[in-house]
Parts: C-alpha cells; sequence; structure tokens
C-alpha cells in the first residue's frame, strides 16, 4: 500500500515473554469460512467517522512503522486516532481491525533490524504488545519488499526472505492465538518467486492481500491498465496471472485476497489511437474518488472486456485514466467467489466517497445484498 504514511510510537509498552505464547498457532482457515471485504485505511480517528462499515470485515489501520527495533506509535495525537479507529468496533461488532507496518517507503530500515535475532525479537515482542494495548485484532505486514528492489534508495538483500519467515513465526508466537496476522504480497512474477517462502509462511498467515494495483505508473512510458483482473494482448500483467501463480505455488485460494483501487491514475501526452489504451505517454498524476468526479464531463469512458477494466480518455487534452469502477469491483468480486479466493481487500477507504461509493458496491456484491 502506499501513499502516505505516519511514523509512529508508542512507550511503556508491556514486555512479552516466549513462555505466553510457548506454541506457533496455525489460523483456523476453514475451505467455507465466509469470503471477506478489507479495507485499509490511511486516515484519522475523526474522519472515519463519515464512512458506512456495515459489512467490512477488517479496517487495517495504515501505517505504523519501526523505531529502532520496535514497532512504534508516534505521539498522542496517533495514539488517540488510533484508539478511535479501533473504538468503530462497538458500531460494528462484527469488525476487526488492524494495524499494519510499513507501506510504500515506509519500511526503510526493516532489511537491517531483520537481519539479526534482536532486531527480529524486539519487533515480534512490541507488536503482540501494542496489539493488546490498543485492543486491536492483528497486524498486516506491508514490507515493500523483502529481497528485490522497492522504494529508490531502501536496503533489500537475498537474506530478506529467510528473514521474512523468521519475522511472521516470531509474530505467531509473541501474538494471542486469535489475533490475525496478514501480509500485502507484491503482484509481480519477482516478488512471488524471490521475496517469499510460501511452503513456510502460507500456513503460518490468515490472509495474503494482493496488491494487484499499479501494474503500470509513475514508472511506465505507456498506458494500460494499472489494477486490471485479467490479461489482455496488450498487457500480461493482472491479478488473475498472480493469483494462479500463488495456487500453482500451492497457496489455498481461502488464504489469498484479490486487491482493488479506488483510486484513478492519469497519464498526459497520450495519441487518441485505441482511444488512449496502450499508447505512448508520461505520468501525470493520481485522484481520489471525488477529485476525479470534477474530471468525468471532460473524458470519454470505455470498457475492455478481455482484461475486464474500464478506461477513460480525454481527446482534447490527451489525458489518459485508468481505474477500477463499479463494474470492474463486482468482476473482482465474482472472481473471487468463482475460486473460493479468502475475499476481496482495497487501497484505501479515504480514496472513496463516504456516502455511495465503491465501498458500498462492493460490500452489496460480496455480501449479495440488492
Amino acid at each position: 500500500m502506499h501513499p502516505r504514511f505516519r511514523i509512529l510510537f508508542v512507550a511503556g509498552l508491556a514486555v512479552f515473554t516466549l513462555s505466553q505464547c510457548s506454541q506457533i498457532p496455525k489460523p483456523n482457515a476453514q475451505d467455507n469460512a465466509p469470503q471477506q471485504v478489507i479495507a485499509y485505511y490511511a486516515g484519522n480517528g475523526d474522519q472515519i467517522a463519515a464512512f458506512d462499515l456495515q459489512g467490512v470485515d477488517q479496517l487495517i489501520y495504515s501505517f505504523l512503522h519501526l523505531q529502532g527495533n520496535e514497532l512504534a506509535v508516534d505521539n498522542a495525537e496517533d495514539s488517540i486516532s488510533l484508539r478511535k479507529i479501533i473504538a468503530q468496533k462497538e458500531r460494528y461488532p462484527n469488525l476487526k481491525v488492524l494495524i499494519s507496518l510499513g507501506g510504500w517507503g515506509g519500511c526503510e530500515t526493516c532489511s537491517e533490524v531483520f537481519n539479526t535475532a534482536e532486531g527480529r525479537e524486539e519487533f515480534a515482542r512490541s507488536t503482540a504488545a501494542i496489539i493488546e494495548t490498543y485492543q486491536a485484532d492483528g497486524i498486516d505486514l506491508d514490507w515493500e519488499y523483502p529481497a528485490i528492489s522497492g522504494y529508490p534508495g531502501h536496503l533489500y538483500q537475498e537474506a530478506d526472505r529467510p528473514n521474512f519467515t523468521k519475522v511472521v513465526r516470531l509474530l505467531r508466537q509473541y501474538m494471542q492465538p486469535d489475533d490475525i496476522l496478514s501480509f500485502a504480497a507484491g503482484a509481480s512474477s519477482r516478488f512471488l518467486e524471490q521475496s517469499v517462502d510460501w511452503e513456510a509462511v502460507t500456513p503460518l498467515v490468515d490472509n495474503i492481500n494482493i496488491m494487484s494495483y499499479d501494474f503500470v505508473g509513475s514508472g511506465s512510458d505507456q498506458t494500460g491498465h494499472h489494477t486490471s483482473l485479467f490479461a489482455s494482448s496488450g498487457q500480461n500483467r493482472s491479478a488473475d496471472t498472480t493469483i494462479r501463480a500463488l495456487i500453482e505455488r500451492g497457496v489455498p485460494p481461502q488464504k489469498i485476497i484479490i486487491g482493488a483501487a479506488f483510486y484513478i491514475k492519469t497519464f498526459k501526452e497520450v495519441g487518441d489511437s485505441n482511444h488512449g489504451l496502450f499508447q505512448p505517454a508520461v505520468f501525470n498524476r493520481s485522484y481520489n474518488q471525488m477529485d476525479f468526479e470534477a474530471l468525468k464531463p471532460q473524458f470519454e469512458f470505455f470498457w475492455d472486456a478481455e482484461a475486464q477494466a474500464p478506461y477513460a480518455y480525454d481527446k482534447n487534452n490527451k489525458l489518459f485514466a485508468t481505474f477500477d469502477d463499479p463494474t470492474s469491483i463486482k468482476a473482482k468480486v465474482q472472481y473471487a467467489k468463482d475460486l473460493g479466493l479468502g475475499g476481496i481487500m482495497f487501497w484505501q477507504l479515504m480514496n472513496d466517497k463516504p456516502q455511495e461509493g465503491l465501498l458500498q458496491v462492493m460490500v452489496d456484491a460480496m455480501k449479495g445484498n440488492p
């Protein structure tokens, strides 16, 4: 997940010992478990009240970061926000609230810290302490990325892969048996092949949240679908490509969560051939749902039936837009149901309209509402 993050720290948390949780419990992943709607959230404790979370199974507060070797909350304001967000469970009894480590640019020291036994130990203890202190329901790890290049300038090394396994194992030792442990997985072949020991890690986690978006963006020199469901003749990266590769590696479908994007990516200097799709371009910027609403009248909208993805082109200003919309959200939900996946997640709630937005479409499609 990326865009904006805050550095977080809390002092004086209780120290946990291995004797408290001497066994490594396995998640109760049942084939017939209800499919989930999972929302990442990067707002504050007051903004969350504007959203209807009925039907949302997990809300992942994004992000916490490392301070030294420990997971930490930075200041009183952030601590208050976290408590207010977790308090949403009183309003929505079925809601689980997780904390999250990292994000795009938010795991600068992860490779270094997790490369020592002391660092891994202190991180796992502090994570369990924060979960207990704030009465959260678990943690999502968003290290972008173990063993392969991610945020420019951040250290990555071959040892990240086994170290990630060790971190996950320690978290299971220190966390309570019913705490949720998940991680955000890159949707590239490099991530699948180099970042994670799937055989070792998969039994220890509840969910694998696939970041099936940002297939094109600031590093691209031509347009494409940034969050397509299927590969197409013009683009081989897709959610389906990643998910089927994971299943082939032995990952149970019910642990896989397909990803959706609640933000729009745009490109400029785009020629009008093929309505701007798969054309040379310069990345422009990203928009949330509200800001893009004002631009819609200047765009013409299209549907790529092969990729099951929408796109739009502004021929007067030579702008191209790629995004998820209600139709593609419904297609992803149906795909999750057809393959027996664990559910669907998205980045992130603050990009949505508070009322009658994509979240409502997603919940209605997943939960069977008319």
